[in-house]
């Protein structure tokens, strides 16, 4: 007999969202995973757009982050391979109060874990137990997944990123700056962590090879080869932290719920960070499994196939979007193809001189 409605697995960002979501509901969640502070420091930041910003005001954690730990995007700047090639985004122009906001990984995560700690249905535990309906957000290298004899389709990009956190001689502005360029991605996000109006977060996408060459560097080379390829369009840039690095890949689940259980965030898809939308995706699973569950019928078992398969609809056509989206930008920019070069700098120049099609990439990176 279950002694729990819900059992979480995973105490990421996914798994907390999802524990404070449910207990919301009045349902009793078991939380499977460390809510220890972590040994390492953590430099990544994520973009979050207005949809996951609306789920963390909903668990009340929002409000919650340190002024310092989520810096508003007003703008975006794209820039191609090529001269001129380039789009840019106003929030300004699209009548927006930001474009999306930019969050200190560790803070949010540790935010997260007082809001659970301190949430009246929530009781953190040692092993798993029985429940109605398990919920994995364990990450993309979930154990309980493969157990369920889930198998996770993945492509190995062959590429890596490599982040860190950064300070400018120049203020940012609310300014994001991403470059497109074969063979790399490179992206410089405002966060006011280490320094406030002249933080970045640096997350460049390199071939392994590449990566490991600039993970192996001192400092003081790996920031002479960083302001080379940034060309100073953002300052002169300093590292003000530790460097850290991970394996790229697309990956999706052959299935994402069945009898009792139900996947979310990594452990459900994996997709290339050049757009930013890896947790956006994860946070909307969360939203669309809460609201699925808190309309169900009041004779419907929380793990009803039925019922989760409603979920699992919401979700399917939103992710492969996103994926060939991501999986398409890097393709097309990692070409070496003449004529692909030459179309793929004129339609960042074309689409740049096109409101309606802006507003559009907008609206999508924004949740919808």
């Amino acid at each position: 007999m279950s002694t729990h409605d819900v059992l979480v697995r995973g105490a990421g960002v996914a798994g907390l969202c999802t524990a404070l979501a449910l207990s919301r509901q009045g349902l009793g969640v078991a939380l499977l995973g460390s809510l220890a502070e972590p040994a390492q420091a953590d430099v990544r930041a994520y973009a979050l757009n207005a949809a996951s910003v609306q789920l963390l005001r909903t668990l009340k954690v929002w409000d919650a982050l340190p002024a310092d730990a989520r810096t508003p995007v007003h703008e975006m700047h794209v820039e191609g391979d090529a001269p001129g090639a380039a789009i840019d985004f106003s929030a300004w122009q699209q009548s927006l109060a930001e474009l999306a906001w930019i969050v200190d990984a560790a803070e949010l995560e540790r935010a997260l874990r007082a809001a659970v700690k301190f949430a009246p249905h929530v009781t953190p535990v040692a092993a798993a137990v029985p429940a109605a309906l398990q919920v994995l957000a364990e990450g993309k290298a979930s154990a309980t997944r493969e157990t369920l004899g889930v198998r996770m389709q993945a492509h190995a990009y062959g590429q890596t990123a490599v982040a860190a956190r950064l300070h400018s001689d120049r203020a940012h502005g609310g300014l994001a700056r991403q470059w497109f360029r074969c063979p790399d991605v490179l992206a410089l996000l405002p966060l006011d962590r280490p320094s406030l109006g002249h933080g970045l977060a640096l997350v460049w996408s390199l071939p392994d090879e590449g990566a490991a060459t600039r993970m192996a560097l001192s400092d003081a080379d790996f920031t002479v080869l960083l302001n080379d390829a940034t060309g100073g369009a953002a300052g002169t840039l300093t590292l003000a932290g530790p460097r850290a690095s991970w394996p790229l890949r697309l990956a999706q689940a052959d299935r994402l719920y069945g009898p009792g259980w139900v996947l979310v965030g990594d452990a459900a898809h994996v997709v290339h960070p050049l757009a930013g939308q890896g947790l956006n995706l994860g946070l909307a699973d969360v939203a669309v499994l809460a609201e699925v569950l808190a309309a169900r019928e009041s004779w419907r078992p929380l793990g009803d196939e039925k019922l989760l398969s409603r979920y699992a609809r919401q979700r399917l056509g939103p992710v492969q979007a996103m994926a060939r989206v991501t999986d398409g930008l890097l393709h097309l920019f990692a070409s070496e193809q003449p004529l692909l070069k030459e179309l793929r700098n004129r339609g960042l120049s074309l689409a740049n001189r096109l409101p309606p099609l802006k507003r559009l990439l907008t609206g999508q990176a924004l949740g919808g």
